[in-house]
């Protein structure tokens, strides 16, 4: 779980928030965020996926799965433009061997 409190921190830090916001954000103290960036503790399922749809990124990532960051925030995009990206990726993807 090192890896999950590394990322958190840096995540939280590139959006602007401090522990306490963020915090507030999940419904949980700000000794809990520190917990978790200090890796004294694991979050909850329902924790983690709430943080992966604050952060935009899948919950492999936080996990240290995944590498990079794979979700792409739609947010403000209307559902024409929407289904244009995902068209898009679609055929990338069919482009690859």
């Amino acid at each position: 779980m090192t890896e999950f409190g590394k990322r958190l921190k840096q995540l939280r830090k590139q959006s602007g928030l401090t522990q306490k916001q963020l915090a507030k954000k999940l419904w949980v103290t700000k000794a809990t965020i520190s917990n978790y960036e200090l890796y004294e503790r694991s979050p909850s399922p329902e924790i983690l996926i709430h943080l992966s749809e604050i952060f935009h990124v899948s919950t492999d990532y936080l996990l240290g799965i995944e590498a990079k960051k794979q979700v792409v925030d739609v947010t403000g995009l209307d559902n024409e433009e929407i289904a244009f990206i995902e068209m898009a990726v679609s055929l990338l993807k069919q482009k690859k061997p």
